[in-house]
């Protein structure tokens, strides 16, 4: 088979165009022959060792053996199965859950044994992948490409929503909101859980999209005056925080925060390292979350709004 392999740590140098065996199913997995694959900001800090502080890391502390075949966001039709499998399965087009764990349910995501297709497994840039059927998902849509679009940052957004317990009508404020995590915590957050969202973007030129999203209000984060306009929009302070952006807006998203409010990171796209005042996590009895992925049932909960419409992913590559 074709395949784009990573060979090191670095740059895009490290990727290498090659011709390898196609992998064999082991008696629980499926053969799979790759419809599409997404391109994520996963595979790529996998590449460059962004996961750790010594420059070299995966998802797993040991860091990734190469050469590793990378793509995590994977839609594809089953070709063959192994001996345990029901071959009923040949012919199903699937979207791939993207790890195993030997975790509980509901906390599969933080066991110590995660592992990742693509960093710790090889992964879609390639014709064939092989991976366990039970994590092999029916497809919400026809078109493999739009459902290779969502399932690691759809995760980690619906994740991170239900972190923070949305209540209907609470009003939450997105940072990062036309990326492909925030544009995706827009859309779960007002339109499943039915809440307020305050959409924090760079470029009000896209506030009609964002609109469409689901968004309430839509501010820049470029405005001196952002707290203020936060405030002013909802008329006081908000109820909980989903940002992707780190240092950038911290400051910003504790002083909207309510007393009891919540604060759920997935990313520092503007900033890992920030100075923090404590003061204001405890005076104000904020809660912080850390998040990253999700669990296999809030995976099941994400497709099946995908099918039903309440997540729109069309929309979401008109803004990109």
């Amino acid at each position: 088979m074709k395949a784009v392999q990573v060979t090191g740590y670095g740059d895009v140098d490290k990727l290498e165009f090659v011709k390898r065996k196609a992998p064999e199913p082991k008696r629980d997995e499926v053969l799979i022959k790759v419809k599409a694959c997404g391109i994520n900001n996963t595979e790529i800090w996998m590449r460059e060792g962004a996961y750790g502080s010594g420059g070299e890391s995966g998802w797993r502390p040991e860091g990734v053996q190469f050469p590793r075949i990378p793509g995590s966001d994977i839609t594809d039709c089953i070709e063959k199965t192994g001996d345990e499998v029901d071959e009923s399965l040949i012919g199903k087009e699937v979207v791939l859950f993207p790890f195993t764990s030997s975790g509980e349910e509901g906390s599969e995501h933080i066991s110590e044994d995660m592992s990742f297709i693509g960093s710790e497994y090889d992964g879609g840039y390639a014709e064939y992948v092989v991976w366990p059927a039970d994590l092999c998902y029916e497809m919400p849509l026809s078109d493999p490409v739009e459902s290779a679009a969502f399932s690691v940052s759809g995760m980690t957004a619906w994740h991170m929503v239900e972190q923070i317990q949305v209540k209907p009508e609470e009003t939450i404020v997105v940072t990062g909101a036309n990326g492909g995590v925030g544009s995706l915590n827009v859309q779960i957050a007002a339109n499943v859980f039915r809440a307020e969202v305050i959409a924090v973007v760079g470029d009000l030129d896209l506030e009609d999209k964002m609109k469409e999203l689901g968004a309430a209000h839509v501010l820049s984060y470029k405005s001196s005056q952002l707290v203020e306009q936060i405030l002013e929009v909802n008329g006081g302070p908000v109820d909980s925080v989903l940002d992707v952006v780190g240092d950038a807006l911290l400051t910003t998203s504790l002083q909207v925060l309510k007393k009891g409010g919540k604060f759920c990171t997935s990313g520092s796209a503007g900033g890992q390292k920030t100075e923090l005042d404590f003061r204001t996590i405890y005076l104000k009895h904020i809660t912080l979350y850390g998040s990253v992925l999700g669990t296999r049932k809030e995976f099941q909960q994400m497709l099946d709004a995908i099918a039903e419409g309440k997540i729109n992913l069309s929309l979401i590559a008109r803004i990109h």
